[in-house]
Order: C-alpha cells, then structure tokens, then sequence
C-alpha cells in the first residue's frame, strides 16, 4: 500500500512525559541526560558576557539555544540581533555588520547603522560563522577585543558594548587546520563551547517533541488531537532523522493537516532512511487496525443515519411529500389541457388538433 497510516487510541501529553524548559524558551523540550546537560550549560554561561560557540548540525535548534542564552542575561531587554553570514553575499557582509556612510562614489546614497550598532547593549548572533570571509575575520578580531570599529566610508570610531554569540554546523578546528578560518578568532569565540547533539542521538526526547508540536499545531489548526498510535511513536523513534528536530517539525505539521478527529494520522511513506523490518512491521498493524477500523466506522455510519431519522422526521416528511408534489406536476405536463369531449380518446384529440 502506497500511503500506509497508522491510528490509535493511546493518549500522549500525560504527566513526566517530558519537560519543557520554560526558563529557555518554547520549543526548547526534552529529558534525556543529552538535554539536561545542554540545559545546565546554558544556565551557566547566560548570566555572564563570555562568548558561546553553538555547534551542531543543521536544524538542531543553534539559534533558540542563543535567544535563552540571550533571554537569561543581564542583556534580556536590550536587542537580539541576528545575521546569518551564510545568505548575504561576500561583498555586502561587511556593511550589514559594520554599516556605511553616505559615499555617492562607492554608491551608497545613504547611510546605514549596522547589525553591530544595532545591538548596542544587547547580543548579536552570527549564524554559519565558518562562512565568513578571511579578509573580514581580522576585522572581527579587533572588535571582538576592543570593542570599537568604523563604518565604511568613516574615519570616526564607533564604540559599542555587544556581546557575541556565533553558530556554524560545520568543524571550525578543522577549518583552522585547513587554513580556512582565522585561528586567533576561533580562540576568541570558542570562549564557551556547547555542542548540541542531532536527534538520532537523542531518540529519547521524541516523544516529548513529539507531544509538544502535536500540541502547538493542533492548537493553531484548530484540531483537538490528543491521541497518537504507540505505533507510530515507535517508528518516529527508529528513525535517523537526518534533518534533526526541523524535519520532525514539518513531519509532525503534515500529519496535524492530514488527521481528522481525536487520533493523529502519521504518513510513513515520507520516512525514507526507515528500516526494511520497520516498515513490513508498520504495514501488519496499518493492516490489523485497518480491518478493526473499517466494521467500526460503517456501523457509526449507519447509527448516524437512523440518529439523523429520529431527529429530523418532518425533514423527511417534507422531503417525501416533495417528491410526490415532483411527480404530479410531470404527469400534468403529459395531460392535453381543457376538456376532452366524451366519447373522444386523448389520442383523437391530439390528431385532432394537428388537423
């Protein structure tokens, strides 16, 4: 069977399941010993000004770890700002990090205050650092030190008291090694390390995700889904999820728009890296339950409709008296009009009136 679905009745969201780190943020959600030591980690290192390092594959949550660093700090109410040096062009990432002024020969029409200005007092995050060209890490090393730099175009100093959070999935150290990445700003930035693991390595915290996006999504469609198959929480836990907590996200989200009713609805056939023995597994109970499922749902079929007779009778009535009222007016238009002389058939008349 091409689209294999799996229900059942088995309720989630009960008490322990697991723990949402409220003080960190929604969406930050887990109980594995992996997770309690992020947690610790970022309850340590929020209160002061150090830098943080956030290492970790694509779509492990870099950037929500650095807004609860963020929201922890002193720094709470003043600015987050955040730049992902991976999107902008190599040209333009020097002004959208130190800003420009108003040079009509270099094109730049107007002024502009950049993200480091912008997060004065406050936090800037550079996401994918390892993407940041060599000619602009040495610049970033003064400003990492002195905390001081000029605009493009401008000779006067700019002060500013920011501190730096950075991101990047890749391996800066070996970046170092290959000579791709300036040594003396990594020792800068690696200040703090924290290294989150992807979710293959965290299956434990699943269901908790799980529940928590269930929730967050059957809220904002509108669906009281309450219900997942244990089934189902099997496979999502046997899965490697390549694309970590982002692609069960989506995966959860497809499934709250494909369900209906109390019981959530899981597409397997979106799952590709499962194993073969999972699958065959998945399709014996898609097929037990579907055999369970299929007597059930005619006899609500037919207990709704003898429901809707019972409550609903002059509907019927109206109904069926229409349909007489229907058939008489057909049987009129077959009539000829007026009166029929005696002794005359309909037939004579028709001919009658040809003639």
């Amino acid at each position: 069977m091409e689209r294999m679905w799996l229900e059942s009745s088995a309720a989630i969201g009960s008490h322990g399941l697991y723990r949402l780190a409220s003080k960190l943020g929604p969406g930050i959600v887990g109980s594995s010993p992996a997770f309690e030591c992020i947690v610790k980690q970022v309850e340590s290192v929020a209160p002061t000004d150090s830098a943080v390092l956030i290492e970790g594959e694509s779509g492990t949550g870099k950037e929500l770890i650095a807004r609860a660093i963020h929201s922890l700090s002193s720094r709470r109410n003043a600015p987050f700002i955040r730049l992902n040096c991976a999107t902008i062009p190599a040209g333009l990432v020097e002004r959208e990090l130190f800003g420009h002024e108003r040079v009509v020969s270099t094109g730049a029409f107007c002024s502009q205050v950049g993200r480091f200005e912008l997060a004065d007092k406050g936090t800037l995050f550079l996401d994918e650092i390892g993407e940041l060209p060599l000619e602009l890490q040495h610049k970033l090393v003064r400003v990492l030190q002195e905390q001081e730099f000029e605009r493009l175009g401008s000779a006067r100093t700019v002060r500013i008291d920011v501190r730096i959070l950075t991101a990047t999935n890749q391996d800066l150290a070996q970046r170092v090694r290959d000579r791709r990445f300036r040594p003396d700003l990594y020792y800068r930035l690696n200040v703090f390390p924290i290294s989150l693991p992807p979710l293959r390595a965290r299956s434990e915290d699943i269901p908790a995700l799980v529940d928590y996006f269930v929730r967050k999504f059957s809220q904002g469609l509108n669906k009281p889904i309450d219900n997942i198959p244990p089934e189902a929480m099997k496979v999502l836990q046997l899965y490697d999820w390549p694309g970590n907590i982002r692609e069960l996200q989506n995966c959860i989200e497809r499934a709250v728009i494909m369900s209906w009713g109390p019981i959530l609805r899981l597409l397997l056939t979106e799952l590709k890296h499962l194993p073969k023995e999972t699958s065959v597994e998945a399709s014996d109970s898609l097929a037990e339950a579907e055999r369970e499922r299929i007597p059930q749902v005619r006899r609500e079929t037919r207990g709704s409709r003898r429901v809707q007779r019972r409550r609903c009778p002059a509907r019927i009535t109206v109904d069926h008296t229409s349909r007489q009222d229907a058939q008489a007016r057909d049987s009129s238009r077959r009539l000829p009009k007026g009166p029929t002389a005696p002794g005359r058939s309909v037939v004579g008349a028709k001919n009658r009136f040809r003639h």
